[in-house]
């Protein structure tokens, strides 16, 4: 993806831990909401106009929502009777850092099993082992009990015939290539967000990253709905525009997963593979499905002027010059509010400032007749668009029709009072 239009044509390999401090950080230092550790959620109880919710040492909780993100496992899912179907697994493998005895030279393995990998991290002191192990399914669909050193040493040996020595490790994790997904994101007052919402195998690391993108999608939507800004029926859209992004998620990493097995028949594949992923297009498209910069939500006809490719897909970062001086679109988008915004023209009458940011720019230097996009390419420049907080436009308005739809729009995505005065461009 280095061709990219964007800032960072780049994938990122960020240890989740590291990305769970840097987020908890910003959490608790900046925006001073508590995090309650330890308190295991045993159960809730939907009621009218709430969600109470039991906890492990005693106490409940009410809430007017309910968001699960507890994994694959999901409590949560469970108790509110979302059906999670899906694929069994056909793979069972073991990470784990540990120390050694007998430093090993990195090595990564296809094997007809699977990936099989083994190399020092950080200072050397410690290697980083992934191998697969004989896979032996229950009833459930998860491998039995929870991973041990043993585990990792049998399968040390079986794929390297040395265990090297480990010991003391930091942890050990067990995953598998289940895929599954929910089959709604939403049962009344209760919504699935990340794991919860969607497994499969971690080829691609594309886990995490769909799984921000879901809270993302719903955070804003729900504050505005608990709000009163906005009616429930907007908590509606989550599923829609959420669902099909990780049905295509499980698609493709369902198709990686064969892809790093190795006989005869999945070499010639990965040939082929390989031969396509050399020519331009489908390597664009791949990269962009992987890295999720391809996403399109259908938002229908209401609201947009027509045909406009820009709605539905995430807004490009450019860089504006307006009156409060040099700006970055997605500076304007950390208040986590939605923005109008306006090329080379003012707003004779526009929303509420309270409601939605409000920004002429007098200048950028992508608006010269089209704008590049990843996948897609180049766009016809707008005259106007309206980004939603999430990043994604909801709005475009084109030359010749710049306020078509505008008023539409903005009573959909941001509730009545943000249409109550009908924006005019001047």
């Amino acid at each position: 993806m280095s061709d990219f239009p964007t800032r960072h044509p780049y994938s990122l390999a960020l240890r989740q831990r590291d990305i769970e401090r840097i987020l908890a950080g910003w959490v608790l230092d900046e925006l001073g909401v508590p995090i309650l550790r330890g308190r295991e959620v045993t159960g809730f109880a939907q009621e009218a106009g709430g969600v109470v919710v039991r906890l492990s040492d005693g106490p409940t909780l009410e809430a007017d929502y309910l968001v699960g993100c507890d994994g694959g496992r999901s409590l949560v899912r469970r108790e509110a009777g979302i059906r999670f179907p899906g694929w069994d697994p056909s793979v069972s493998s073991l990470i784990a850092e540990v120390e050694v005895d007998e430093r090993p030279e990195p090595s990564l393995r296809y094997t007809e099993e699977g990936t099989q990998a083994v190399g020092p991290i950080g200072d050397g002191s410690k290697v980083r082992v992934v191998v697969t192990e004989r896979y032996e399914g229950n009833e459930g669909g998860t491998a039995r009990g929870e991973p041990t050193l043993d585990d990792v040493r049998r399968a040390l040996v079986a794929h390297w015939g040395n265990d090297f020595g480990v010991h003391s490790p930091s942890w050990i994790s067990r995953f598998t290539d289940m895929t599954r997904q929910a089959e709604a994101y939403r049962a009344g007052r209760v919504l699935l967000a990340g794991d919860a919402a969607h497994i499969h195998y971690p080829v691609g690391g594309q886990g995490l990253g769909t799984g921000v993108q879901d809270a993302v999608n719903l955070g804003w939507k729900l504050a505005q709905v608990v709000k009163g800004v906005s009616p429930e029926t907007l908590l509606d859209t989550y599923h829609t525009e959420r669902h099909p992004v990780a049905a295509r998620v499980l698609q493709n990493t369902m198709a990686q997963t064969a892809l790093t097995r190795r006989d005869a028949r999945m070499d010639a594949l990965r040939g082929t593979m390989a031969e396509l992923l050399g020519m331009d297009e489908p390597r664009r498209r791949f990269a962009g499905m992987i890295s999720g910069l391809d996403i399109q939500y259908d938002l229908g006809p209401a609201g947009s002027s027509p045909g406009h490719p820009l709605v539905g897909r995430r807004m490009p970062d450019l860089d504006l010059a307006t009156a409060a001086g040099p700006r970055r679109v997605f500076e304007l988008l950390h208040a986590a509010r939605p923005v109008l915004l306006g090329f080379g023209t003012a707003f004779g009458a526009a929303p509420r400032a309270e409601q939605v940011r409000v920004v002429a720019a007098t200048h950028t230097l992508a608006h010269d007749g089209a704008w590049q996009l990843p996948v897609l390419g180049p766009v016809p420049a707008p005259e106007a668009v309206l980004i939603r907080p999430d990043g994604y436009v909801a709005w475009a308005g084109s030359a010749g029709s710049p306020e078509v739809g505008l008023r539409e729009a903005l009573g959909r995505w941001f509730g009545p009072g943000a249409a109550a005065q009908k924006p005019t461009l001047s």
